[in-house]
């Protein structure tokens, strides 16, 4: 196991992919910092026309209970995408590169090599939610957000992080359908259908029985007035995410690896 993970934190360390992500997440908590900027001037939102419209329909407040609630859902809607990419990526590769027979060749088990790539892949999108937490803190100071407290600044860091922790855990299955489709196509194909149904059947009020939606109604995307969901959903959510790991190992282990 230790050599597995040795070897798939070098490939990270080599990527693009770690620095494309760590981008992504700046520019997701830039954006709400901007939307908190428009906010706290009613006239300036309507002199920057559309985007402030924008702002305005999002239903944030310009406070740190607002900018930290607008944080999270930004981390569970693009989360699916970001965390699903690189779930994507770590399985995907080897068969796009051509080396998963070479990996089946060390003496390493299949179910060490399946461990790491998750192992990874959970590191990697807990510090991308640490990122997006600590620049949405960074940035609201800059703006003087008003409604400090310690217990708004825990509670909202903790939503942010446990929003990100079950994105992560949704993202399970997409490692599976890249290797399933031995490639990257096949899992980008069900990550867009995931999130693609996980936004109707929340605009339809079913999302609390939908895994991918439950992330985002954690955070408050249906807004305040709408309840989070119960327990049943996040059950689905780590059903989901167990048979993703359990799927995938017993693929690893069974599956015909002739190239």
């Amino acid at each position: 196991m230790r050599e597995a993970l040795w070897a798939e934190l070098l490939k990270v360390r080599r990527s693009r992919l770690l620095w494309l992500t760590a981008l992504a997440f700046t520019v997701a908590a830039a954006m709400c910092g901007l939307f908190m900027f428009i906010l706290q001037d009613p006239q300036r939102a309507r002199t920057l026309g559309l985007l402030g419209d924008k702002a305005q329909l999002s239903g944030a407040v310009a406070d740190w209970p607002g900018h930290l609630g607008l944080l999270a859902q930004a981390v569970g809607v693009s989360g699916v995408m970001i965390y699903g990419i690189t779930v994507i990526w770590l399985f995907g590769r080897e068969f796009s590169d051509h080396t998963a027979k070479d990996l089946l060749a060390l003496p390493t088990s299949r179910m060490a090599i399946v461990a790491a790539k998750f192992t990874v892949a959970a590191v990697w999108s807990v510090l991308l939610a640490i990122q997006a937490a600590l620049l949405g803190l960074l940035i609201g100071t800059a703006l003087g957000l008003p409604g400090w407290s310690a217990q708004v600044i825990t509670a909202g860091m903790i939503r942010i992080l446990v929003t990100g922790a079950l994105t992560f855990v949704l993202t399970t299955p997409f490692g599976l359908a890249a290797c399933l489709g031995r490639g990257y196509l096949a899992a980008v194909g069900a990550m867009f259908a995931a999130l693609f149904s996980a936004q109707v059947l929340a605009a339809l009020g079913f999302g609390a029985y939908f895994p991918w939606s439950v992330p985002g109604l954690y955070a408050g995307l249906a807004g305040p007035d709408q309840d989070p969901p119960g327990l049943v959903g996040y059950l689905l959510v780590a059903a989901v995410g167990i048979t993703g790991v359990a799927a995938t190992v017993i693929w690893w282990h069974r599956a015909d690896h002739t190239r």
